[in-house]
């Protein structure tokens, strides 16, 4: 099958290549993301893969579908950057990769709460700089702390196992709960509230719809304890950036760790560092010495990228062959 694929960089393409000598399919390579300038590329393409800041409106899908397009194949598990009504209507299909390495994105998550307790990025900087002072970088046990997870589904629950293992206090909140958590990890479920309340740290795990969009705005940072800790690994749109801001100049939030951004889309995967910052949201985010940053990096381990490049060939094949989309959104 001819594929394009969008908003591609030399990493994938190695993985893509070497998995698709089984499958052998016509793949043709954009480092350009998907979008209302660069839909046209896929003209004659039966399958365009995208990633998480590709954009897959209804006017893109109309069009893709005009010009041959039979099969949206997502490299990621989120799908709200896709309009899967009009993609129904189109009988455009879309399949996406639900679960790649669920311990690469725990890790990275967990990976942040140690770095922002014990202030690891200040201290390695200090000590290039000669600075072996122990002033400010004062941190906390995590024993007997108590961690809320938004969300325990497959990412949630490896962050409750690592978490466990630290003796940490683990509560949750999920319309559906996770019988695992509770029996292996001690994980209580409260509601949101009573989580926002108790929570020392507070991780999110959970994917974004209306009801999960700005979750961690003004008036949940407001029932939060004063120097709380926010994680967030999953969708950026999650968090109210604007609110974020203020809980901190405030210092109700403490630190502040986020591996995605709202607006994140003409930003990450992206070397800016010779280009004007014009995010003034983003800019005044990294002025704090309490916030640390990642750009999306958190699935980005040699397990997940080969997962990722391995089920989505053969979500493509089984679309090509006929079969049962299992993947299917």
């Amino acid at each position: 099958m001819k594929i394009a694929f969008f908003s591609t960089k030399p990493y994938d393409r190695r993985f893509f290549d070497t998995y698709n000598e089984k499958y052998g399919h016509d793949i043709t390579y954009f480092e350009t993301r998907l979008g209302r300038e660069t839909f046209k590329l896929a003209e004659g393409f039966e399958c365009v893969c995208v990633f998480v800041n590709d954009r897959v409106d209804e006017f893109i899908l109309t069009a893709l579908e005009a010009q041959g397009t039979r099969l949206i194949a997502l490299r990621c598990a989120g799908f709200n950057n896709v309009n899967i009504a009009r993609a129904k209507e189109l009988d455009v299909s879309i399949v996406r990769v639900p679960a790649y390495s669920p311990y690469a994105v725990a890790e990275h998550t967990v990976g942040l709460m140690l770095a922002l307790n014990r202030k690891i990025h200040w201290a390695n900087s200090r000590v290039k700089e000669g600075n072996f002072s122990l002033d400010g970088l004062l941190g906390f046990d995590m024993r007997n702390r108590t961690v809320g997870l938004i969300g325990t589904g497959k990412i949630g629950e490896r962050v409750a196992a690592i978490l466990h293992g630290f003796g940490c206090t683990i509560i949750a909140y999920d319309k559906f709960k996770n019988q695992a958590c509770e029996d292996k990890f001690g994980v209580q479920y409260v509601e949101q509230g009573e989580l926002f309340e108790q929570s020392d740290i507070i991780s999110l795990h959970c994917p974004l719809f209306k009801d999960t969009y700005h979750l961690i705005d003004h008036e949940a940072i407001g029932r939060m304890k004063k120097g709380v800790m926010i994680i967030n690994t999953s969708r950026g749109a999650l968090i109210n950036a604007r609110s974020a801001i203020e809980g901190l100049k405030s210092e109700k939030i403490g630190y502040l760790g986020i591996d995605v951004y709202e607006e994140e889309e003409d930003l990450f995967f992206e070397d800016k560092t010779f280009e004007i910052r014009t995010d003034d949201v983003f800019a005044r985010l990294t002025t704090f010495p309490n916030v640390l940053i990642t750009g999306h990096q958190a699935y980005f381990t040699e397990e997940a990228v080969s997962a990722i490049s391995k089920t989505t060939l053969e979500n493509i094949s089984a679309y090509e062959n006929g079969e049962e989309l299992v993947n299917a959104v």
